[in-house]
């Protein structure tokens, strides 16, 4: 271990007084920056995982600003490698145990809204004293700074996390453009309620409510109603999932993407009215055919790199993409469904830390606690890919730990029959670094698309569903629901009323869904993107 309480000594010389006086008073003020912050203490420590629960050695370095930085190499002076992880100890308690291993220490510190903990360990009691005061001192001097100014450091009140998520709504409402209506603000447009839709069949059930085939009584047409009972939301903290989904549905319009029709709120539910598609889940039909055909696959690869490549030109990383969320429509085309794990503001370049879902299909950016960025919907593509031609996961046990390791550590392999070009491609999307994977540079899914398996697709055409698909879904007509569980389909599609209240369909907007509801009226983006002119995306330097 080693430990440095460097400052530098070193003072510029002042400049002459005719010097001074000779600098125009039209000049901007020169604006001196903040010296760069100081290493206070560095050295290696064991840090456990926090979904896989083993000990990692990291080189960490502890800075006078609150960073603390873990390497999985030691760095060389100049601190450029990228680190394996990046916390801050600004507002933080600390605790010394002895379990699970001798001379451990805990972080805990306010991320966001969330309480987290980190766990470390060293190889004797001195070793720890020294991490312990060290960043118990940054701590306490960062906390002092702040009360001097007012509260109004980094990482501050609570007013000013609000403010800058108020601001970062704004942001996003003025990037996207959107040609539809927020109901809650239009003056003399009748707002949409459950009364105004014929309820046919229960197409799916959850946790949170149901999915119902209807029919808008004024049109006729036919829409898949997604009802959520609030209680459940807030008790399972998915407000802020939902609402993400909410805003990425009235954003977006894209051939390969569900659409929104209507949101709107009821006294205790939640209402999303959404394009109709019964094709089936792509997960339905690869289960009974056990493999695709590369061609097949191909289509449907390329559809989905369209449709991401959508999403990620306008700052949203899609990270829930399994074969569940991908479904056909009736002619056969993709339709990518469900989402409430989007994140939004997220660029080349830009990153998040939020471990969420499903395990089979992780990165393992995401298993290691790393930051990670729009690569993860590349690796993403890669397993559903793998699935369609291999039949089966590239990485799969029962035990989360042990697949978790399998992500993390194994190198992906393939049967006899897959072509050359589709082995470099799988290999590429599965590539375990996020710089080195295919999509993972700034070009995204440009990279993929000139990729030697989809040298056949013509993206424009694609684009405009001029593409025959491989497969027609044998459905007879619009409410043909052969492709959803027929356990469902057979419910009843009552919904219970609310237990204090009024009527059903009544409206009521609350603090935790404001600005939820919503009418479509172009459902188009007026910002700028390559899905205006596909060409210009697919176009090469």
């Amino acid at each position: 271990m080693s430990s440095s309480d460097a400052t530098s000594n070193s003072q510029q010389p002042m400049a002459p007084a005719s010097a001074v006086a000779s600098v125009p008073i039209s000049q901007p003020t020169r604006v001196i920056q903040p010296p760069p912050a100081q290493i206070i203490k560095e050295g290696w420590l064991y840090k456990r995982g926090e979904h896989i629960k083993n000990w990692r050695s990291r080189y960490f370095v502890l800075k006078d600003d609150g960073t603390l930085v873990g390497y999985k190499n030691r760095p060389d002076a100049s601190f450029q490698a990228e680190p394996s992880n990046n916390f801050t100890v600004r507002g933080c308690q600390i605790m010394s145990v002895d379990r699970p291993r001798p001379f451990t220490f805990i972080i805990r510190g306010l991320q966001w809204t969330t309480v987290i903990e980190r766990m470390f360990h060293v190889e004797e009691e001195k070793e720890r004293q020294e991490w312990v005061e060290a960043i118990r001192s940054v701590a306490n001097r960062l906390t002092e700074a702040e009360a001097y100014q007012g509260g109004s450091g980094p990482g501050g009140s609570n007013e000013d996390v609000e403010m800058a998520s108020i601001a970062e709504d704004e942001l996003l409402t003025e990037k996207f453009s959107v040609q539809g209506t927020s109901t809650g603000k239009i003056s003399g447009r009748k707002k949409v309620t459950l009364e105004n839709f014929e309820f046919l069949k229960v197409l799916g059930k959850g946790t949170f409510g149901k999915v119902i085939l209807c029919r808008e009584k004024t049109t006729a047409k036919l829409y898949a109603i997604k009802i959520l009972k609030k209680e459940v939301i807030v008790q399972k903290d998915e407000v802020a999932h939902t609402m993400a989904e909410n805003r990425v549905l009235k954003r977006t319009n894209h051939p390969f993407l569900i659409s929104l029709k209507y949101s709107f709120q009821t006294v205790d539910r939640l209402c999303f009215v959404m394009q109709y598609v019964n094709g089936g889940e792509l997960f339905f039909h690869l289960s009974r055919e056990r493999v695709f055909s590369e061609d097949r696959t191909r289509f449907y690869g390329a559809e989905i790199i369209s449709a991401l490549g959508y999403l990620h030109s306008h700052e949203i990383v899609y990270r829930d993409l399994k074969l569940e969320n991908l479904l056909l429509d009736k002619d056969g085309h993709i339709k990518i469904a469900d989402f409430g794990l989007c994140k939004e503001q997220i660029t080349y370049g830009r990153t998040t830390k939020t471990f969420c879902g499903t395990p089979e299909y992780l990165a393992p950016e995401v298993l290691e606690d790393n930051d990670y960025g729009l690569a993860v919907d590349w690796w993403g593509t890669g397993v559903v890919m793998y699935e369609m031609m291999c039949g089966r996961l590239p990485f799969y046990n029962r035990d989360h730990d042990i697949l978790f390791t399998l992500i993390l550590m194994e190198e992906v392999k393939f049967p006899r029959n897959i072509s050359a070009n589709a082995r470099d491609l799988l290999s590429g999307l599965l590539m375990k670094q996020p710089k080195d994977r295919l999509g993972g540079g700034p070009t995204d899914a440009k990279e993929i698309m000139v990729h030697p398996f989809f040298s056949s697709i013509n993206w424009t055409e694609l684009y405009q569903k001029r593409i025959p698909p491989p497969f027609k879904p044998l459905v007879t007509s619009d409410t043909d629901t052969r492709y959803f569980d027929s356990e469902f389909t057979g419910e009843s599609v009552e919904l219970t009323p609310p237990d204090n209240s009024g009527p059903l369909g009544a409206i009521q907007e609350e603090p935790h869904f404001s600005q939820f509801s919503y009418q479509d009226m172009a459902s188009t983006l007026n910002t700028p993107s390559f899905m205006n002119n596909p060409n210009s995306y697919v176009s090469m330097q």
